[in-house]
């Protein structure tokens, strides 16, 4: 379908009230912290996004895309936008190895008094857009919104929205050995609040960062995050994202990389809470000899609906490719995986690796799994799968007949599921922090 005929199909969608009304709370460029040419150009982005914004449609379970996840609640609810909040700084949850490397948004709004980035060297700039040095908004101005996938409707009505963004910038042959902790925190009081956090992050030629992206909060609300990532020529980024929202939130993300030749893009992910939660990773592979993997793991418990919709596009001979996505359900929960892997002609001696794996911890927790390969290439190695399973009793009564407990041999189980993702962070606290948060959502 043309451009032409996809804007003539949405002109004829009524616009969606929804949308409009969170487009109508969108607060307005901050000019006076801006240079005008930035500050112009920011709007002119924004507009363009609202414009496409109002001739979109609110997801329903009638779009492919969104068959198995269902956010008609989310119209129920009287969403205002997020005003700042107060976080005391003694109750935040610090990496130890991140105390001074770390920058915080609280209700999307940036947060000076509990940031800290002392301890990062020379050649990175971490802070936001507001306080971005004059002399750098001319290389900042052509990337920000111009991801694939910009015009998806949860992504341009971020874009629309946008008063400030996270920056980390990288610049040449910058090596940064301690990881940078991006944290968006969201505090409510009496009404049901929205914020759409969103970061920028730039490694350029030869640079190596570790980053983790994290979000958390109280009450009902409602986060729509975007999280763009460009690497440059044989530049290396370990991406750890984890989310830990509140029962009654509502958590929607997309992660968006585009990957230059010899470029190495690791994502660790784990979606732990929100009463709906999804995230989009979505990549592009744009040179040669271009390495992404991709590691996850899901625990939904309760009446919680977790999806994960990613996306890997190669585009280049000699791409690397490995995604392991694991999901543990409980009680009445509910997870989805789909994930794609396109391989055109132009990317022979491809080698392409995607698997799911489930474990059902109740009789009516429910499972969606499509993985996806769609390969054009005849010189390629490429597989997918997906497996759904429960506790085996006989693993069970083994265990038990060794003097474990019904629940310790449980839980053992459930550690050795869970145990093959989270040892591939590479921060010993976090790696403690993830497993504890495990063993608590599976416990008895």
């Amino acid at each position: 379908m043309s451009q032409s005929s996809m804007i003539t199909s949405r002109e004829q969608i009524k616009s969606d009230p929804f949308l409009l009304k969170i487009l109508q709370q969108r607060s307005s460029v901050p000019k006076e912290k801006l240079d005008s040419e930035t500050s112009t150009w920011l709007e002119n982005l924004r507009e363009q996004s609202a414009s496409w914004v109002s001739r979109l449609k609110f997801p329903s379970k009638k779009d492919e895309e969104w068959r198995f996840t269902d956010l008609s609640s989310l119209l129920d609810l009287d969403f205002t936008a997020a005003k700042s909040g107060t976080v005391e700084s003694d109750t935040i949850d610090l990496i130890p190895e991140a105390t001074e490397s770390r920058i915080v948004f609280v209700n999307g709004l940036y947060a000076p008094e509990l940031s800290n980035t002392s301890g990062l060297p020379k050649g990175i700039y971490v802070g936001n857009l507001t306080n971005l040095p004059e002399a750098y908004c001319k290389y900042f101005r052509p990337y920000l919104g111009t991801q694939a996938g910009a015009e998806e409707v949860f992504t341009s009505l971020n874009t629309a929205s946008i008063t400030d963004v996270a920056i980390i910038w990288a610049a040449p042959n910058t090596v940064v050995e301690q990881p940078i902790h991006l944290l968006f925190i969201s505090v409510t009081e009496d009404s049901i609040s929205f914020s759409q956090p969103r970061s920028w992050i730039v490694a350029e030629k030869n640079c190596s960062l570790n980053i983790i992206e994290e979000y958390t909060g109280q009450s009902s609300y409602l986060t729509n995050a975007v999280t763009e990532i460009w690497l440059g020529e044989n530049a290396q980024i370990n991406h750890t994202r984890f989310q830990t929202e509140s029962e009654t939130a509502y958590h929607i993300g997309k992660t968006a990389v585009s990957q230059a030749r010899a470029s190495r893009y690791t994502l660790t992910e784990f979606n732990f809470g929100g009463k709906i939660s999804r995230h989009n990773p979505e990549i592009s592979q744009q040179g040669e000899q271009t390495e992404t993997y991709l590691n996850g793991l899901t625990v939904a418990n309760g009446e919680q609906t977790a999806d994960t919709h990613s996306i890997i596009a190669l585009s280049k001979p000699h791409g690397t490719t490995n995604q392991l996505h694991k999901c543990l359900v409980s009680d009445r929960a509910h997870t989805i995986f789909n994930g794609k892997v396109f391989v055109p002609k132009a990317a022979q001696l491809t080698n392409a690796a995607q698997l799911n794996r489930n474990l059902l911890l109740s009789p009516k927790a429910r499972v969606d799994t499509k993985p996806e390969l769609r390969i054009t290439a005849d010189n390629v190695k490429c597989s997918h799968g997906a497996t759904v399973s429960q506790l085996e009793a006989e693993e069970i009564f083994y265990l038990r007949s060794r003097g474990l407990t019904e629940d310790n041999a449980r839980q053992l189980l459930i550690n050795g599921f869970t145990a093959e993702i989270i040892e591939r962070i590479s921060l010993k606290s976090l790696s403690t922090k993830i497993a504890t948060i495990v063993a608590k959502k599976t416990s008895s």
